[in-house]
């Protein structure tokens, strides 16, 4: 029986994103061939640009892959720390150690953000955000953390993991300067409990 075209498709786009999540990763978007990388699964150029439009929009679908991974890995973290409070040091403080990682810091700190702008204004950084929003909600109806706009808050401490994520990756010392910052996201965050523990 012949495979739906909506299948094909779907298996093209699954092709191409792996392929460009491992080239990505090695050469770098700059570097990174499309012909090569299409050539290396058997599609056409033409396949990556009915999926994706062009390069840009296979990195922005790589991007999101990988930034949706780490956002579900972090939530996993935070899940098991035992209560909300230290959920959300847990998932902050393990979003900003995952900046260690080759791939990430080259796909989504570096590449992203130079060829796709603002992270912050990427679906998988506002899904994150709607996650942080929703334990901020709870923490200040527990009366854990100050009666404080949840938006504004989650924003922050959303923004301030970012940062120390793109910090790392930036940095000549990711080593050295990731402790550093997992430590000032915790004093940045305590400033918002009603009592400091």
């Amino acid at each position: 029986m012949a495979k739906k075209r909506s299948e094909t498709m779907q298996e093209n786009r699954v092709k191409l994103i792996a392929a460009a999540r491992k080239t990505f990763a090695e050469k770098g978007y700059s570097a990174a061939s499309m012909d090569e990388l299409t050539a290396d699964v058997g599609l056409t150029r033409g396949a990556l640009y009915h999926n994706f439009g062009d390069k840009r929009g296979l990195l922005a679908a790589v991007v999101d892959q990988i930034d949706t991974e780490m956002a579900v890995r972090a939530q996993e973290i935070g899940a098991r720390a035992g209560n909300d409070w230290q959920g959300l040091l847990a998932e902050g403080a393990a979003y900003i150690e995952m900046a260690l990682n080759p791939e990430v810091q080259r796909i989504v700190l570096l590449d992203g953000p130079a060829v796709l702008g603002d992270p912050s204004q990427w679906p998988s950084q506002n899904n994150c955000l709607q996650v942080t929003k929703s334990t901020v909600e709870r923490l200040i109806a527990q009366g854990i953390l100050k009666p404080l706009d949840a938006e504004a808050a989650a924003r922050l401490l959303s923004g301030a993991a970012l940062n120390a994520a793109l910090w790392i990756a930036a940095s000549e010392d990711p080593q050295g300067v990731m402790p550093k910052a997992v430590e000032a996201f915790h004093a940045l965050a305590a400033g918002l409990l009603v009592e400091p523990l």
